[in-house]
């Protein structure tokens, strides 16, 4: 098949599911990952379609997903851009979080809802996947978002060097996931803002 019939397949395939893994593309037309990449990349570049963490989506409304992502789905506080935690969903939308702390407690709260999830690594400044992020939970270091603070890190040796420096304990996905839901069931913390 040419590019150009997979690119249009494609586009047929991202209207009716709108988020894709590149490895479910690569095994729906039998090539390889790095030859999706290129079909994907003009697509890319038009606007059709946005790279993800291992995969594409089709591309939002610039409007809807302003409105959507400037506050917290979870607390409904203002989201920071270097603390945002998103989720794509299996409903074709997207939710952005103000931070890991709502993200856990929003991926939780949906379950299988949840293609993919992302955030930010807090030395880095890069976008990591959430289910492959160290956490680490009741540091010293205060960076004013809801509590109990969760940052989040690609590298588990950052994450050591980090709790060396200000204390603090470190998590993997889904512990961190719990151990969020149970210190707010225990009453150890909150958003500020959140009903």
């Amino acid at each position: 098949m040419l590019p150009i019939e997979r690119q249009r397949q494609m586009r047929e395939l991202i209207q009716k599911k709108k988020t894709w893994k590149i490895s479910e593309l690569s095994e729906h037309f039998a090539v390889s990952e790095m030859t999706i990449y290129r079909d994907i990349k003009p697509l890319v570049d038009e606007g059709f379609i946005t790279k993800t963490f291992g995969g594409i989506s089709l591309k939002q409304n610039k409007e809807q997903t302003v409105s959507d992502q400037a506050h917290c789905a979870y607390c409904h506080k203002p989201n920071n851009s270097k603390m945002v935690y998103r989720l794509i969903l299996t409903n074709d939308r997207i939710e952005t979080t103000c931070c890991a702390h709502c993200g856990l407690l929003r991926h939780r709260q949906l379950g299988e809802e949840v293609l993919q999830a992302m955030c930010h690594d807090f030395l880095m400044d890069t976008t990591i996947s959430a289910s492959l992020t160290w956490y680490v939970m009741d540091t010293t270091l205060h960076v004013a978002c809801c509590q109990p603070q969760v940052l989040t890190f690609e590298q588990k040796e950052h994450a050591e060097k980090f709790v060396k420096g200000f204390d603090g304990e470190i998590y993997g996905f889904q512990e961190a996931m719990e151990a969020v839901h149970q210190k707010m069931q225990g009453g150890q913390g909150g958003c500020s803002d959140h009903p």
